[in-house]
Formats: C-alpha cells, sequence, structure tokens
C-alpha cells in the first residue's frame, strides 16, 4: 500500500464538490492498445480555461470513435477518491487522467449519479448518460492483466456524459447538480446491469433517451421490444 496517497498525487485537493482537473489526451501507440494500434486513454491535466461542446473536449484525442466520443459520450468523469483507492489497491500512485478521464472530479458520489442528472461545471452543462465499460486497453495501459474482472468487481467505473451546453471548463470550478429526474436508477445500477447483473437490463428501459443509441438497442432486445 502506498503512503499517503491523497498528500502525495493531490496536494491541495479541495474540500465540496469540485472539478480537481481537466485532462486530455496524449495519443500511445504500442501493441497493448488493442484493434486500433493507438488510444487517446492516456490523459494529463491542462492548465487553464478548456473549451467542451458536444463532440467533447477541446484539445483531446479519441481514437477509437466506435467505443468513445460522440454526443453520448463527449467527456469521461471520473472520482479523484477512486483514484486514491485504486492507488492504495495496486501500491502505486496513480495521478488524474489514469482512468482515461477528462473530468477528475472529488467530493461528488458519481457512483450515486442518477442517468439524466445534470451538472453545471464552469459555463458548461453535462448530462449523466451511461457508466464506462473496463476494456484490455485500460488493463495494457494500467499492466494489470486482471484488471477488467477486478474493475467490474469494484463496480465503481465513473460516467461519460453528454454537452447540454456548451461552455468554459477549469480546474477549481464547482460541481452543482442542478437537475436529478425522478426515477432512481444510479450509474452503479446501470453498470451492474451492464455487465455482471444483466437481469437489471429492463430496469435500464426507464431510461432509454439517455443512453447511447448502441445501450438502447441492447435493452429493447432484453425486454423483448425488438429481436
Amino acid at each position: 500500500m502506498v503512503a499517503s496517497p491523497r498528500l502525495a498525487n493531490l496536494d491541495g485537493m479541495r474540500l465540496g464538490s469540485v472539478l480537481e482537473s481537466v485532462n486530455v489526451a496524449v495519443v500511445r501507440t504500442g501493441a497493448w492498445t488493442g484493434r486500433m494500434g493507438r488510444t487517446g486513454i492516456d490523459k494529463r491535466p491542462v492548465t487553464g480555461p478548456v473549451r467542451v461542446n458536444r463532440h467533447g473536449v477541446a484539445g483531446d484525442t479519441v481514437c477509437d470513435t466506435g467505443a468513445h466520443g460522440g454526443p453520448y459520450r463527449a467527456a469521461y468523469a471520473c472520482a479523484v477518491e477512486d483514484l486514491l483507492w485504486w492507488s492504495a489497491e495496486l501500491g502505486r500512485q496513480l495521478r488524474p487522467g489514469c482512468f482515461g478521464e477528462n473530468l477528475t472530479t472529488s467530493g461528488l458520489d458519481i457512483h450515486d449519479a442518477l442517468v439524466g442528472e445534470h451538472w453545471a461545471i464552469g459555463t458548461a452543462v453535462f448530462e449523466v448518460t451511461y457508466p464506462r465499460l473496463p476494456c484490455r486497453v485500460l488493463a495494457g495501459f494500467w499492466d494489470v492483466k486482471d484488471l477488467v474482472r477486478r474493475f467490474t468487481e469494484r463496480g465503481r467505473p465513473g460516467g461519460y456524459l453528454r454537452v447540454l451546453g456548451e461552455g468554459e471548463v477549469r480546474a477549481g470550478d464547482p460541481v452543482t447538480v442542478v437537475h436529478r429526474p425522478e426515477h432512481d436508477i444510479t450509474l452503479g445500477e446501470a453498470f451492474a446491469a451492464l455487465t455482471a447483473r444483466p437481469d437489471l437490463l429492463p430496469r435500464l428501459a426507464a431510461v432509454l433517451p439517455q443512453l447511447p443509441p448502441e445501450v438502447r438497442v441492447k435493452v429493447r432486445r432484453r425486454v423483448g421490444l425488438v429481436r
């Protein structure tokens, strides 16, 4: 276990729900990057205001557009608290951006965020759409062979975001939940439904408009709406 990862890795971390860092990709290549041969999973913190629009975060690179990016996955948010947990679990320090996230938050329980919840950050507004699913590229980036299994068992994946209102964000901006829908389907439950608990997929029928099109098809098939 690493000693004091909070101090070593995130000196000056603020209290409350705050955007700790904005991260954009350094494109990597190598055998571990999978079928694309390149990946933008290695994201690094940047300074100053960063523009976000419905296509994503300015300065970022998405290599596998079939699995990442697009309006329903314009940005990915991860909690710094989960980085600290994994730092202790793996015995090494993980910096913001190591999950491949664009937005690293603190003081916000992303696991319990509702699908369709709205966040105001800086001058932008985001909608929570979908939990991140682990892949072999993440395992290769971290060099942890069984990470997909461990990540799934941990069950705290962070969340993809749609941009409802374009604007600028920067480290230090408050993260304010400005809307919570009336249902009770969290990112954590959605992640379970899409991984270890397919019996929960019918529950996601209540949030179909917020989900990416390919996930809607999966849910509809489960509940018998399409073949």
